[in-house]
């Protein structure tokens, strides 16, 4: 399940490209099957052993163009252990919502991004995210859990803030709104509930499937209930393979 469009975020057989905050690593995985050089990093050392496993497993089934690569690094956002102009683009997907020093981040990004390079920043949407705080203190009250919402404009703000130039927005997985809703109406970790059990399995027969009837009707819900939001920025400059 992305997030990120990789039709306004173009990636192409070896771009160096960081993940920063990684997790289980949903964007690591595209990233490399679209032939990137590719770096997840997150604090996490058991996500990054599983990423790392992967990884490996989609070489050995020849998922991943030749010249391609990837690895996995632990480390802090707040300090990447990379130089600077270090990556073509950079992805961070869903994190900055969780970070209580978001701008010292953000600075970091645009330090390890090359001049010209892009980025792609998605955090929850205000909207359906002030919803679940309030039908929901467990839903965010929790070691690691979110700790602001966002409004776009903010958002937008802060990462122009460190330099960077804003080149489009989207909203995404509408579908998921309405889940997330009812998992803190009956409780966050209450799986069983039957309605949070048929809605999950009618999410895991969208994404398997991708019927018309869900593309369309997640196509019209996005402005109104898509789950997360989606920036994309470039920093200023000319990239060096573009004045090769």
């Amino acid at each position: 399940m992305l997030t990120v469009d990789f039709g306004q975020f173009p990636v192409g057989l070896g771009d160096r490209v960081l993940d920063m905050g990684c997790g289980g690593g949903r964007h690591a995985f595209a990233l490399y099957r679209r032939g990137a050089k590719v770096v997840a990093l997150d604090m996490s050392e058991k996500d990054l052993q599983e990423v790392e496993v992967m990884f490996q497993a989609m070489e050995l089934e020849g998922e991943v163009p030749a010249g391609a690569s990837a690895s996995t690094v632990r480390g802090t956002a707040y300090s990447l252990p990379f130089g600077d102009a270090s990556f073509d683009r950079v992805i961070a997907a869903e994190i900055m919502e969780h970070l209580p020093e978001d701008t010292s981040a953000m600075a970091e990004l645009y330090r390890v991004l090359k001049p010209g390079g892009l980025i792609a920043v998605t955090v929850p949407r205000w909207g359906p995210e002030k919803v679940c705080w309030a039908l929901s203190d467990d839903y965010h009250e929790v070691d690691g859990g979110h700790i602001r919402i966002y409004k776009g404009s903010q958002l937008r703000e802060r990462l122009e803030a460190t330099g960077l130039v804003f080149t489009g927005a989207h909203h995404a997985h509408a579908l998921h709104t309405p889940y997330w809703w009812l998992k803190c109406a009956v409780g966050v970790t209450n799986d069983n509930n039957p309605l949070v059990k048929a809605y999950h399995s009618l999410l895991v027969w969208d994404m398997v499937k991708q019927p018309l009837v869900t593309r369309v009707a997640e196509k019209v819900l996005q402005p109104l209930v898509g789950k997360s939001l989606v920036v994309y920025l470039r920093k200023p400059g000319e990239s060096a393979r573009a004045a090769a």
